[in-house]
């Protein structure tokens, strides 16, 4: 930056370059690589350093952008466990005229809730506080049919055999030429014993005359 010569000053930041350059030489073959040396010679000049660059000069404003601040939604959710969206649908369903779709539509919406407090909480929630707390998502305005509640069907209870149960060992069987050659073998095993003992007694034998 002190150099007044503007050609030796260009000089000597394309050396500088360089030995950036060199200094990474795995990002030699990588997109945009000389690119990014430059940009990061005028930052660490801070802005300041008069050379010509092959690239667009980076601006101070340009890397200091601040992002548009995200506004995200404060909404309270009464009931965690069943969504936000439940109750937006119970919301809707107050001003339905036709009862029929109007408790179809609930029952539906019960199912679901049951599902959803199961995911949740690992338990069966009861159809008392599946039809309260449709009364207070509706602010009393829905007319729950408690009969037609109590008969949906409960998709999570399910007779699971206990784990622990461990099913009966089977007794295998022999067919009648396994069981032969069974026995085969057996009298062969006995017949070797006895032939071995024999052949043991005449060798002791032997011996104890020998030492006579």
């Amino acid at each position: 930056m002190t150099i007044t010569d503007r050609e030796q000053r260009n000089q000597q930041a394309r050396a500088v370059i360089a030995v950036m350059g060199n200094l990474q030489p795995l990002l030699r073959d990588t997109a945009d690589f000389t690119h990014k040396l430059w940009d990061h010679l005028f930052i660490m000049s801070d802005f300041q350093l008069d050379v010509d660059s092959p690239y667009p000069r980076p601006t101070r404003e340009e890397l200091q952008m601040i992002p548009n601040k995200l506004h995200y939604s404060q909404e309270r959710i009464a009931f965690k466990h069943y969504g936000k969206y439940v109750a937006r649908i119970l919301g809707e369903l107050r001003t339905e005229t036709d009862q029929k779709a109007q408790q179809t539509a609930v029952e539906h919406i019960a199912r679901y809730m049951r599902t959803k407090s199961f995911e949740y909480n690992q338990e069966h929630p009861n159809n008392e506080t599946i039809i309260k707390d449709i009364k207070i998502m509706s602010k009393g305005d829905i007319e729950v049919d408690e009969t037609a509640i109590n008969n949906l069907r409960n998709d999570y209870k399910q007779h699971h055999p206990a784990r622990n149960a461990k099913p009966a060992a089977r007794t295998p069987q022999k067919s009648g030429a396994a069981k032969a050659g069974a026995k085969v073998q057996h009298n062969n095993l006995k017949n070797r014993q006895n032939t071995t003992g024999k052949k043991n007694n005449t060798e002791s034998a032997a011996r104890h005359n020998y030492q006579k």
